[in-house]
């Protein structure tokens, strides 16, 4: 077996999303310390925000990195590929019942 990953190394395929698409949060995001004007551990965004693509970076040489504009906040977070699904997709159960759940309180 030869040195390439695929579920390692992102790069090798096309990004997932596309400028100008519009996804949704599958986690909360906090800030890890990279985040200006942030403390490190607030939150910068919610599981289930909508947000739209703004940019394509990468990290590390292997992984996309989707710059998130969160219009409902104003943040623009980058977010990696499994932080993220379309927003038109329908949302995975798991998600829909967490999202429920965090309603109520």
């Amino acid at each position: 077996m030869g040195l390439y990953n695929p579920g390692e190394i992102e790069i090798n395929d096309p990004p997932a999303f596309e400028i100008e698409q519009k996804v949704r949060l599958r986690k909360m995001i906090r800030n890890d310390g990279t985040f200006p004007g942030k403390e490190i551990g607030e939150t910068l965004a919610k599981k289930g925000d909508i947000g739209y693509i703004v940019g394509i970076g990468t990290y590390l040489q292997s992984y996309y990195i989707y710059a998130v504009h969160f219009l409902e906040n104003g943040c623009v977070v980058g977010c990696r590929r499994k932080e993220l699904l379309l927003a038109e997709e329908p949302i995975p159960d798991d998600l829909e019942l967490e999202l429920q759940t965090s309603e109520v309180n």
